[in-house]
């Protein structure tokens, strides 16, 4: 399949650290783990920063979901219940996702959120909209193998494998579903890459901290912190990182989230990276300020109580 062209001065404006408040859509495995939960909030009570438009279901398989299908499901209902608790309507709003991983790069799974993405997408004409994605990539491929006119329209920020100088690419997210990993870094969509280890691995905290910072917070905080509590119970954990919020810190302040442009790294069939001078441009979180989103997120949970 052939992709539209983008001009590297149209991509590089494009990759531009946003300054203002920006238009986004968030497509998130909410029930895989504990961080996307924070980052739906996170998001949603940045409204300086970011017009949330729409949250997008995505699939994911473990321990807590034995296929795709379910894991995306339960991740439909897990942000119905954070909405719950904060109050806001679902209806519109939320979107479920594909229920496979693509069987091949030109396959795509269409689905509500691919359909949805693609409409929010096409009806822009100026200013782009942010693609949030916290999990495996299923969704905004197919929306791009669908219509791959909106690589016109958008920018990708998506959290998932590691840097380029690390020995595999490979993490959750972008182990999931490799052949949607790969057409992401090959479409020229206008991505902003934000590694695991390195970068997000930096967002580590702890039961006391949350308990002083999030417990008693309103409803929201004390199911995130619930949440969170029991999931370190569970999996006997000292620390935890809370990935996902790196995306919404970015967002909020790039200045938290330091990046360079990088050309466009190849993933292999290893599950390795390749590197091509020769191809575009994209842009890497390359390190993450720890304190100043934590400290952000956890001062409007309290001003949200």
């Amino acid at each position: 399949m052939s992709f539209p062209v983008i001009s590297e001065a149209v991509r590089i404006e494009r990759l531009k650290p946003p300054r203002g408040k920006v238009r986004m859509v968030l497509d998130t495995d909410t029930y895989n783990e504990i961080d996307d939960q924070f980052a739906v909030v996170y998001s949603l009570l940045s409204p300086e920063s970011v017009q949330v438009e729409a949250l997008y279901a995505a699939p994911f398989s473990n321990d807590r979901a034995s296929t795709p299908a379910e894991g995306m499901e339960l991740s439909y209902q897990e942000i119905l219940r954070l909405l719950d608790r904060l109050g806001v309507l679902a209806e519109g709003f939320v979107f479920r996702g594909s229920t496979a991983y693509l069987k091949d790069r030109d396959r795509p799974e269409k689905s509500e959120a691919a359909m949805d993405l693609i409409e929010r997408a096409m009806a822009l004409e100026e200013e782009p909209l942010y693609v949030v994605a916290i999990g495996a990539i299923t969704n905004v491929a197919s929306a791009i193998l669908l219509e791959p006119e909106i690589i016109k329209h958008v920018v990708l920020v998506w959290l998932g494998g590691q840097p380029v100088h690390w020995p595999s690419a490979v993490d959750f997210n972008l182990g999931q579903d490799l052949p949607a990993s790969k057409l992401v870094f090959d479409c020229g969509v206008p991505l902003v890459h934000i590694p695991c280890y390195t970068v997000a691995s930096h967002l580590l905290t702890s039961v006391p901290e949350m308990e002083h910072h999030v417990h008693g917070q309103g409803a929201i905080g004390e199911y995130l912190f619930e949440t969170f509590r029991d999931y370190m119970e569970q999996y006997d954990l000292l620390a935890k990182e809370i990935w996902d919020i790196a995306t919404i810190g970015y967002l909020v302040n790039p200045d938290w989230v330091p990046t360079a442009l990088i050309h466009s790294p190849i993933l292999t069939d290893q599950a390795t990276w390749s590197v091509d001078p020769s191809r575009h441009l994209i842009r890497q979180a390359t390190f993450l300020r720890r304190d100043p989103i934590f400290r952000d997120l956890f001062e409007k949970l309290r001003q949200a109580r």
